[in-house]
């Protein structure tokens, strides 16, 4: 991985992980033009309180995700390579991103260019992660709208002044910068929230939703451990 100059990050509970997530990694991968992109599945995800399937579960049907993203790049021609990253399920403690996010600038180098690949919900919720205004010294982020989901309205003041500092309106400048740089992006609406996708699970419809929402290799996964029943 040493030649790589342009990372995607995606990390979440991944509880499951879904098509919506393989959307976006996709779009983000061609746009960008990423070398690597690094699906990381959170170790503790401080927010999401109890009921979280267990990390290395989770870690397992994120790993199968990636055989189908990995497979879709290639059909696509998409030159992206694609890792499954356990640096959230090694760290002991609470996943903070600002952790992860230093971790991955040590590893690539201060002249890579780290992107984290978020919803626009995440983007609004930044206030509430653990020394969120740092982030933007190690990452920019490249976001997507939501469905239904009006940006600005949801807006906080805080985050409003975040992107009048830092928003940038073309995605090939985030190529040339190793961080520091906001673009959001409305040519893509993608649901990433996995709540409802586990309801449904449970539900009696269960079949038919899962084969058009979830990943081939996950959802046997799923299957297989009778998981989300």
């Amino acid at each position: 991985m040493s030649a790589i100059k342009k990372i995607g990050i995606l990390g979440g509970t991944f509880d499951p992980p879904h098509v919506g997530h393989l959307r976006l990694a996709t779009h983000f991968a061609k746009l960008l033009k990423l070398d690597a992109l690094l699906l990381i599945p959170s170790g503790e995800p401080w927010q999401k309180g109890s009921g979280i399937t267990s990390a290395e579960i989770r870690l397992q049907l994120t790993e199968a995700a990636g055989i189908d993203l990995a497979r879709a790049f290639l059909y696509l021609k998409i030159p992206t390579q694609v890792g499954i990253d356990r640096i959230e399920i090694d760290r002991a403690g609470p996943s903070y991103a600002i952790d992860t996010v230093k971790a991955l600038r040590e590893r690539f180098g201060a002249s890579a260019s780290l992107n984290w690949l978020m919803g626009a919900d995440s983007l609004v919720a930044l206030p509430s992660w653990n020394s969120w205004e740092k982030l933007s010294q190690y990452v920019n982020f490249a976001v997507a709208t939501r469905p239904h989901h009006d940006l600005k309205q949801a807006m906080s003041p805080e985050v409003h002044q975040f992107l009048n500092n830092h928003q940038t309106k073309h995605a090939d400048a985030l190529e040339n910068s190793p961080a520091g740089l906001i673009y959001i992006d409305e040519s893509l609406n993608v649901d990433l929230s996995s709540t409802e996708l586990r309801k449904q699970l449970k539900s009696a419809s269960r079949n038919s939703i899962a084969s058009e929402q979830i990943p081939t290799h996950t959802l046997e996964i799923i299957t297989n451990l009778g998981l989300y029943q």
